[in-house]
């Protein structure tokens, strides 16, 4: 499964989201929104203006959602 998460410098959510994922082993692509003008393209398509968003398995969500990340944690 890839996971992307698209990502902003400072944003507390994002540092949640990935530390999340970190602590559980799961590997995923972070795609900075700031620096990666195909990343805020891909993140705007998708109907978000608010960071993080993640993407897996054909699902997304934008924020910290810890009982999203477990499903994916669970999928790895």
């Amino acid at each position: 499964m890839q996971v992307i998460i698209y990502t902003k410098p400072g944003c507390v959510q994002c540092s949640a989201t990935t530390r999340y994922l970190d602590d559980r082993g799961v590997q995923y692509v972070a795609a900075d929104v700031t620096a990666d003008a195909a990343a805020l393209e891909a993140v705007q398509q998708l109907g978000y203006a608010a960071a993080p968003v993640v993407v897996a398995d054909g699902n997304h969500w934008s924020g910290f959602r810890p009982e999203k990340l477990d499903e994916i944690a669970g999928a790895a």
